[in-house]
């Protein structure tokens, strides 16, 4: 539910009879099951099953209508979806007589007096109907930015209490951690509560991406039984699984049968791709029911339905169909390898990433935003809303600005007060071309492999292992490790322990992610165990999974270059994933997407513990608890503020950071938080 300003749509509405007023015209029409799809709202009437189903409307997979409760004339209005997305549009055109025009020119007014006024007039809601195994009722909630206090709750609860049906229960279910905060006060059987998290809990069906795709069903009851088959998979398969792994190949859709994060690499490479993806508890049991294991089949996901869709379809001819991605050629800017030399983080720019790699050259350009700000930094926040010309009188309050300050250097200014940057140095692509070089063996190695992919021989895998195996058993060269071990000596003297990360030309690229495929080293703490390490991530080019999955776009191996960070490792006690979107409704611009996790990043993006999961307002500053995962109890007040702070320096780096100047391009930021200090270890686009 969005506020006031959303769906201001109709100049002027018709005037249509509510269900009592056709009932006072025709007394025969009260024993009657009405048509409701014509009428605006049912007003002051017991809203039954059969009325709530023909007014509501479906989000996430639950169908809901939205409410008013008029206070002063003690009306409560239930209205109908299918006329009226949102409550200004009825508000506005059927109870104050204002026309949507003039609610626009004074929006800020009304949406005050909406959702901040002590004394207002309305409430806005929405009445959402679930279903768990046997048992339906329905969750009430507000918008998130709705700062009502405890005894407006309980009142809104009691007013559409008294008008509904009597033998489902209502839960208040609180939109933002401040309702929680008050809901811990009273009694639950005064004021009954389901919080979002416990929900998404028991969803059965969560629509991760949405669309449809026809190909065949193989589900596999565990990570075992996949490895068995795996060299079986075919582009045009839909695999299901309990949790479907890192190691994919890329395929047609993706059915997780058990809770997972979006964030996870799987899912970021399946939201890459564009294809289908969800959880859906218990497909396994109804494909094993239904026959549809090794069926081909019509998947579709969608937020509109209740479950995945899966119909059957006839066997298509795999024979002479082409995967769709063969269509796409991904084109690399060309790399620079010559005599570059090992820099300290803060000497990069974005501009570097051909000759140190994507990684190395944003977080280059993250210490230059740090060290300078940016005039960019606003410039999300600069895009008219309508009826907004823009939302900088949001930024500016969420600064501690005035309006008319100089936001872009407040904004820096913000940046700098939360955000830091562990210390790093980039080894550049020319040092792994001289490392190659300097074994004829190797060399040898790459031939035979550059062979094999151009025949698309079936020994490309095993070619790419004993490469990769090749290259760890090999001794790096005297004047490599002198030149490595210089610069670490000289910009991390001091640091105990370190991180190895991947930083390649071929990643974070249009039409090709490449989440999780290379590799990172942690917990890395001797020299000798650093430039074993650094083995490792320019190894990773070569392995079986990132080489065909780049040959599947046409990224030549002649093309692709590893560079490597070394970093600073910094002790945490949260770390997770931030997006700056909300990847369930990507048209909800307020929101910002953050998985944390109390053991680390690797375990969020991995996807082998279920992280902590929030949607923080970037606008109005709000934030509500989506998923605990596998934690039993939910983050302190301070650290849930610590994560609004780093969502509103995402939303400003996000602007910094796209390419477009609609500034609407998302950002993927890794990150660490020690107390009240917030480290950034990555930051790339989401799912290009």
């Amino acid at each position: 539910m969005l506020p006031l300003e959303f769906g201001l749509a109709f100049a002027c509405a018709p005037h249509y009879m509510t269900w009592t007023m056709l009932a006072a015209q025709d007394p025969q029409n009260s024993e009657k099951a009405f048509d409701l799809k014509n009428l605006p709202s049912v007003i002051d009437e017991r809203l039954s099953l059969e009325a709530f189903s023909q007014l509501a409307g479906s989000l996430g997979g639950h169908p809901f209508v939205k409410v008013v409760v008029d206070r002063e004339k003690k009306q409560i209005h239930f209205l109908n979806h299918s006329a009226f997305p949102f409550h200004s549009d009825y508000i506005g055109t059927h109870i104050i007589g204002v026309s949507p025009a003039k609610i626009d020119a004074e929006i800020d007014r009304y949406n005050q007096i909406f959702y901040h006024d002590p004394k207002r007039r309305f409430f806005l809601c929405v009445l959402a109907l679930h279903k768990r195994e046997d048992r339906r009722f329905f969750s009430l909630e507000t918008v998130e930015v709705d700062s009502m206090s405890l005894e407006m709750m309980r009142e809104m609860f009691a007013s559409v209490r008294e008008m509904t049906d009597p033998s489902l229960a209502i839960f208040v279910k609180p939109a933002n951690h401040v309702q929680e905060s008050y809901l811990t006060e009273i009694d639950p059987q005064i004021l009954p509560r389901i919080l979002a998290h416990e929900l998404f809990a028991t969803s059965r069906y969560i629509p991760l991406n949405a669309g449809q795709t026809e190909g065949r069903i193989r589900a596999f009851t565990d990570e075992q039984a996949y490895q068995r088959e795996r060299s079986s998979i075919q582009w045009y398969d839909i695999i299901v699984m309990p949790k479907v792994p890192e190691d994919i190949p890329r395929m047609s859709g993706i059915i997780n049968a058990e809770h997972t994060t979006p964030l996870s690499h799987t899912n970021v490479l399946a939201a890459g791709w564009q294809i289908p993806n969800c959880i859906q508890i218990g497909i396994i049991d109804r494909i094993l029911r239904e026959d549809l294991n090794n069926q081909w089949v019509r998947y579709t996901v969608s937020s509109d339905l209740t479950e995945v869709k899966l119909e059957r379809t006839g066997a298509r001819d795999v024979l002479t169909a082409i995967p769709p991605w063969q269509h796409t050629r991904v084109t690399l800017e060309v790399p620079e390898t010559q005599n570059i030399p090992i820099l300290s983080l803060d000497q990069l720019r974005m501009s570097d990433r051909n000759r140190y790699g994507t990684k190395a050259a944003n977080l280059g350009e993250l210490y230059h935003v740090l060290a300078k700000g940016s005039e960019r930094l606003t410039g999300f926040y600069k895009i008219p809303r309508p009826p907004r010309a823009s939302l900088l009188p949001y930024l500016a309050s969420t600064l501690g600005a005035p309006e008319n300050a100089n936001l872009s250097r407040e904004a820096g200014q913000f940046i700098r007060k939360f955000v830091n940057l562990p210390r790093g140095v980039a080894i550049p692509f020319s040092m792994q071309s001289r490392f190659l070089e300097s074994s004829p063996r190797i060399q040898q190695a790459i031939g035979k492999l550059k062979m094999a992919l151009e025949l698309n021989a079936r020994q490309v895998e095993p070619l790419c292992v004993e490469l990769q195996n090749l290259i760890l058993a090999t001794k790096i060269p005297e004047s490599i490790r002198e030149e490595i071990d210089l610069k670490i000596a000289e910009n991390l003297a001091g640091v105990s322990n370190f991180v190895v990360r991947s930083s390649s030309n071929a990643e974070d690229l249009q039409n090709f992610s490449a989440a999780g495929i290379y590799e990172s080293v942690n917990h890395v703490s001797t020299a000798d165990k650093i430039l074993e390490s650094v083995k490792k991530v320019w190894a990773s080019i070569l392995s079986p999974r990132s080489v065909r999955l780049r040959q599947e776009v046409s990224i030549s191996l002649d093309d692709v270059y590893m560079g490597v960070i070394v970093q600073e490792e910094v002790p945490s006690t949260m770390g997770g994933v931030l997006v700056t979107t909300n990847p369930a409704n990507r048209a909800d611009f307020r929101n910002v997407y953050v998985n944390a996790s109390k053991k680390s990043v690797v375990h969020v993006v991995s996807g082998t513990d279920l992280p902590y999961q929030f949607l923080f307002n970037t606008v109005e500053r709000a934030g509500r608890t989506i998923s605990m995962g596998n934690a039993t109890e939910d983050l302190s007040e301070k650290e849930k503020n610590t994560l609004q702070n780093l969502a509103i320096c995402g939303r400003l780096l996000q602007s910094h950071f796209s390419a477009s100047y609609t500034f609407a391009d998302p950002v993927d930021i890794e990150w660490l938080a020690n107390g009240d200090e917030i480290y950034i270890l990555q930051l790339r686009p989401y799912a290009r």
